[in-house]
């Protein structure tokens, strides 16, 4: 992918869910909702502190991460809908059994 974000900012490929509930009832299209989990794609490089020094972000390409229900903006980059936002609108990150069970 030719994309780098810039500075604290984070692009995302959402994690679809599962259209089936633990209990096996199916959830119809009109009932979803769109996901609050992704995988973070590509970083910035990170934000200047006060005396100029360079922050690397917390999150890396690969974590698996939560993220606020309208966080981010919405782009289309090689005709897949991808989310672009700022680390601060990151919530937490999964860890690797978690992650492993949504993919």
């Amino acid at each position: 992918m030719a994309f780098r974000p810039l500075h604290d900012r984070v692009l995302v490929r959402r994690v679809e869910q599962s259209e089936k509930t633990t209990g096996g009832i199916i959830i119809p299209d009109t009932a979803k909702e769109k996901p609050q989990e992704g995988e973070v794609i590509a970083v910035g490089a990170g934000v200047r502190d006060d005396k100029g020094a360079l922050q690397a972000l917390d999150v890396k390409a690969g974590d698996h991460i939560l993220f606020g229900k309208w966080s981010g903006t919405e782009v289309k980059i090689d005709g897949e809908d991808l989310l672009i936002m700022k680390e601060s609108d990151i919530l937490g990150v999964l860890d690797g059994s978690r992650a492993a069970k949504a993919a």
